[in-house]
């Protein structure tokens, strides 16, 4: 890895100017017009005298012009700041407030929908349709401008949000050297080629999303973009029509697509490979999966967190059967350890926190909170609960946070929720804790039952209690359509009564 190397440079290296980079709707954008956009990005934030390491808002849906905001932002040595495109415009300026951003990179819809953004005293704009004005007028691919020489271990790259399932946005510190190491170990278990085409519904400002298009770009591949992935039908007959030798997605994403008759049916000849991360998809929902895809189709479960880059371990396909439910080992360049509470390592068997080390664990957050850091000593301590089997396959059983103590005892939530998700009918649930005279705290559970099928509350608590002991059983059950889930697919909990 050279280590002065700026990221933009890395993620092009490998691309061909005339192959697609990606494809939207009824258009493509090639690699040579997608440095062009990304060119005139960088010119024009460099005409606007933006300085090295300044913070620069990418508020737009998927698309080229998404990421060649992302790349000429890096390029011009500036810090890309992913913001979630669906925010109500409170909530984003509470965003661009705990960043301070000094430019912002908009698309059309954006700029119409946020007009405080745009008509900010202290903001530079570049629009969307600015950009996409000079896609045709290819021309020599670095002749443009100078790319800004960077310290890959210490400079930024982007800052990225979280906030998981709960609690208050806070933005995570990604260094150039962070995403480069990250990126190579993901390419090192996929095997992605040039030829490999991404079907992308995962937002490029969640990390999973961006490591979709790091890498890709990475790799010199395709990325199919759908941001409607509500059209179940429509992503799946595109993803047959463009050829996608690849699909990833969150837990919500399979057990929708579990749930459409028509995804079962089909063989998607291209399709070479899938990945599942961002949360823990159930054992059930594992297996129907494994069973309902064509067998050329490898399955890759994965973990992560947004403060580790993207990536922190994989199951691969050849132990899915074997190890059912595990998150794999750590990936090449990862270190991962499952500790108890005096930081030793656990023994087989034994519940402990997940500690990561490596070149992927970011810098930290912008604003660190001396009490709930996870950043010590150079190792991320994920608040991942889990145990190691005899072969070192690490199995999550929860949240360090996400428990109740009905009569003191502590329970995982995702102990009940997978309880509960045994039965068939069920398609979705969150347990919460409750107040509760008796026990002090009680379960909750928000059900969501398959369309055309019905479960009564007494079902539940009948098959709960052949499986939980009296303590640990749901006090109140309430039905829901659907859960409530941020723009990536994941369950705010935050969002349930805990009445």
């Amino acid at each position: 890895m050279n280590k002065m190397k700026n990221l933009f440079l890395y993620l092009l290296e490998n691309a061909e100017r005339d192959h697609v980079a990606f494809i939207e709707e009824n258009t493509s954008t090639t690699y040579g017009e997608l440095l062009l956009m990304a060119e005139e990005v960088a010119r024009t934030l460099k005409q606007s005298e933006i300085k090295f390491q300044e913070r620069i808002g990418i508020l737009a849906d998927n698309s080229a012009f998404w990421a060649a905001s992302y790349l000429g932002i890096i390029k011009a040595g500036a810090v890309a700041v992913p913001l979630p495109s669906r925010l109500t415009s409170d909530d984003l300026e509470k965003y661009t407030r705990i960043v301070q951003c000094r430019a912002f990179c908009i698309d059309d819809h954006a700029a119409a929908k946020y007009p405080r953004i745009c008509s900010a005293s202290n903001s530079i704009i570049v629009l969307k349709s600015t950009i996409m004005a000079h896609k045709e007028q290819i021309v020599d691919m670095y002749t443009k401008s100078e790319t800004v020489t960077v310290n890959p271990e210490k400079d930024l790259a982007a800052l990225m949000f979280t906030s998981g399932s709960t609690g208050e946005p806070n933005a995570v510190k990604v260094t150039h050297k962070n995403i480069m190491a990250n990126t190579n170990a993901i390419n090192d278990y996929l095997q992605l080629s040039p030829e490999d085409r991404m079907m992308t519904i995962l937002p490029f400002h969640y990390c999973f999303g961006t490591s979709l298009l790091h890498t890709h770009l990475r790799a010199g591949g395709s990325l199919v973009i759908n941001n409607y992935f509500q059209y179940t039908e429509d992503t799946l007959n595109s993803m047959e029509a463009s050829g996608c030798t690849g699909f990833a997605g969150v837990p919500s994403t399979f057990q929708s697509l579990l749930n459409n008759q028509s995804f079962r049916k089909r063989h998607f000849p291209a399709l070479r490979y899938i990945q599942q991360a961002g949360g823990k998809l159930s054992e059930k929902y594992i297996t129907e999966l494994r069973n309902v895809l064509p067998p050329q189709v490898q399955l890759f479960i994965g973990y992560g967190q947004t403060e580790a880059t993207a990536r922190l371990s994989c199951l691969l396909p050849e132990k899915l059967a074997e190890k059912t439910g595990s998150i794999g080992r750590g990936i090449s360049g990862v270190k991962l350890q499952v500790v108890g509470k005096f930081g030793t390592p656990v023994k087989q068997g034994e519940v402990g926190e997940i500690v990561a080390e490596g070149d992927n664990i970011t810098a930290g957050y912008l604003f660190p909170d001396p009490a709930k850091n996870p950043f010590r000593n150079g190792k991320l301590y994920t608040g991942d609960l889990a145990y190691v089997d005899e072969e070192g396959y690490i199995y999550i059983v929860g949240r360090e946070k996400d428990f109740i103590k009905p009569s003191g005892y502590k329970v995982m939530t995702a102990t009940i929720e997978n309880v509960i998700l045994e039965m068939t009918e069920i398609t979705e649930v969150a347990v919460v804790g409750i107040p509760d005279d008796q026990l002090g705290e009680a379960a909750k559970a928000y059900v969501v039952v398959n369309k055309g099928m019905e479960r009564s509350l007494e079902q539940i608590i009948e098959h709960c209690k052949s499986r939980l002991p009296a303590y640990a059983l749901p006090r109140k059950i309430e039905f829901m359509t659907a859960l409530p889930k941020n723009t990536a697919g994941k369950i705010q909990k935050n969002l349930l009564t805990t009445k």
